[in-house]
């Protein structure tokens, strides 16, 4: 071994030409959650790469992989067992290597089954895993996609029992069991997406029931989803860090709650910028932020209308051939703004 990180939790060591059979029952931990890592000043790159690899050490749970951005640079994208493990795990970067970085939105693990003998041999293999959103096959290049599942039990006090059904509904769960523990208390078995409850599941749970229920899951394995990969556009032009992979049936909310962070987020121009969340061709939202005007008419005292007319005009052409060439450039702080606020609850 030249490496600590090559030895795992649950190898069998044996001394040199003298085998033995392994122990059995050990599983490498499957990270659930990933998400991205990026220094907020990319000078201090090395110091935050040299601090993830003593972290790891201590915790080999989590899995490291080389990413880089085009608004954010370069960085990686980690894996971890759950949300409250990524905090954790932040919180000590801070702590003890007093380093601050941009931790994107979480996103989870998709599977896509190749359609086509060439795609499978250009991949290697028929099912692959897709960690990072902008990897995110084509329709015409897979029969089905795949999402993680996961069974969650909700212990919680009876009178909440109608709002906590509510939210795992909205949160596309299946009920698999319902039974009562004591006089006052419920026992629910859901089977729940994990990109639905990876976020914000667990705040709204706590928050409808004043703080007692209580929740619990275990990996299900994946089941197939209608799942769609949505691009952000800005006049016309893709933002490759804000695609995301949504449920086809919840695309139009998430994509319209993206659109509206990021009109809050972008400083004004000279020009109109029209933000647009697109799947494929096809337009599904839309916020625009408003151009500055200068007041052209100031100068203009009575006198006859089309004076006035002449002078708009002139200054609508002279901003529609601004925005034909004007570059919006997205500050760093507005991409941390759009990809560390939970969506809408």
């Amino acid at each position: 071994m030249k490496d600590v990180t090559e030895a795992q939790i649950g190898d069998t060591l044996y001394l040199h030409k003298q085998p033995v059979e392994p122990l059995p029952g050990f599983k490498s931990a499957k990270p659930m959650v990933f998400a991205g890592m990026y220094p907020i000043d990319q000078s201090e790159y090395n110091n935050l790469k040299s601090a993830v690899e003593k972290l790891t050490i201590n915790d080999s749970s989590v899995t490291v992989h080389r990413d880089s951005s085009l608004a954010l640079g370069a960085g990686w994208r980690l894996g971890f067992l759950g949300l409250l493990h990524m905090e954790v795990f932040n919180q000590r970067l801070e702590q003890e290597y007093n380093a601050s970085v941009i931790l994107t939105t979480p996103t989870v693990p998709y599977k896509a089954v190749l359609s086509s003998a060439k795609l499978i041999k250009e991949y290697r293999e028929k099912e692959i895993t897709i960690i990072n959103p902008a990897q995110f096959p084509d329709k015409s290049k897979v029969t089905e996609y795949l999402e993680p599942v996961i069974l969650g039990t909700i212990i919680t006090p009876d009178e909440y029992t109608g709002k906590v059904m509510m939210l795992c509904q909205a949160r596309r769960a299946v009920q698999k069991n319902m039974m009562y523990i004591d006089q006052n208390r419920v026992m629910l078995k859901y089977l729940f997406p994990l990109n639905e409850i990876v976020v914000d599941f667990y705040d709204s749970l706590k928050s409808l029931s004043s703080g007692y229920a209580s929740f619990d899951y275990e990996d299900a394995g994946y089941q197939t989803a209608e799942l769609v990969k949505m691009d952000i556009l800005l006049n016309g032009n893709h933002v490759e860090e804000l695609v995301t992979i949504v449920h086809k049936d919840k695309a139009h909310s998430v994509g319209k709650a993206i659109c509206e962070r990021l009109k809050d987020s972008l400083p004004r121009q000279l020009f109109e910028i029209a933000i647009q969340a697109a799947i494929g061709s096809k337009i599904i939202a839309r916020e625009t932020v408003k151009a500055y005007r200068k007041n052209v008419l100031a100068k203009c005292y009575g006198g006859d209308i089309t004076r006035k007319m002449k002078l708009l005009k002139r200054q609508a052409e002279g901003k529609k051939k601004l925005r034909k060439i004007g570059n919006i450039e997205v500050p760093k702080d507005a991409f941390i703004k759009v990809l560390r606020t939970q969506p809408d609850k």
